[in-house]
């Protein structure tokens, strides 16, 4: 499906990011992956300008064009009683500044068919408490999104995908766990890797600025105590 293309995939070292690289090498494309742990791919900081010109110069001296951004690398977690003003700015320079800047690099690099996919999360609509910086960089890229659609409109496609719980390390969860979202199980990376591919493939040609939420139903699921295994502890 995916073959002579080639994906760039921003946190592909682990969970999502790299399911999702190993799903379009699968098919048949060329991937290059940045991730800040130390692995067989480009190792950098994506929160560092300098970092990201260095890896656009690096994919478009290698292959002379891209076809797919993946926007993966996550923003750090942390809340209003602890996030310094410093983490804060940190997170949205990994989780928004960073999808704009190398979508902004690439783009005169994209081929016939390009898309961008930036990867969110449920929390763009609902929070939990103490979850400013990475909530804020979410529903920050999710915006990003229609604006770039626009700003890129008959060159490259541009979607989100907000994941709601997706288990990366192999654990299993039943009861009330599963039970809270309605198709009664929690999410695997397959799960948003498949939608990512479909997103950059000839199959979605007609969808642009859109935001698919994959979550198993968990945000449309209103529970109140008692409800699915869960109770009211104050």
């Amino acid at each position: 499906m995916f073959r002579n293309k080639v994906a760039v995939i921003t946190g592909g070292g682990h969970g999502i990011g790299r399911c999702t690289a190993e799903k379009f090498k699968e098919n048949g494309a060329a991937v290059v992956v940045i991730d800040s742990t130390p692995g067989d791919y480009y190792v950098g900081d994506i929160g560092e300008k300098a970092v990201l010109e260095q890896f656009a110069a690096y994919v478009i001296e290698k292959y002379g064009k891209i076809d797919y951004l993946v926007n993966n690398a996550p923003p750090m977690m942390k809340g209003l009683d602890s996030c310094s003003y410093e983490e804060f700015s940190r997170a949205l320079a990994v989780g928004v500044t960073a999808p704009f800047y190398l979508s902004k690099l690439f783009a005169p690099y994209f081929g016939t068919g390009g898309a961008i996919v930036n990867i969110s999360s449920s929390r763009d609509r609902m929070s939990q408490p103490q979850t400013e910086s990475y909530t804020a960089a979410k529903g920050g890229i999710s915006a990003l999104t229609h604006a770039l659609a626009v700003s890129l409109a008959g060159k490259v496609r541009v979607n989100s995908v907000s994941p709601g719980w997706i288990e990366t390390h192999g654990n299993q969860y039943s009861g009330a766990d599963a039970g809270q979202q309605p198709v009664g199980r929690v999410g695997k990376p397959e799960d948003i890797a498949d939608a990512v591919l479909f997103l950059c493939s000839d199959h979605a040609g007609f969808i642009t600025g859109e935001n698919l939420c994959i979550d198993g139903g968990m945000t449309r699921l209103m529970i109140y105590h008692g409800d699915y295994g869960w109770s009211l502890k104050e």
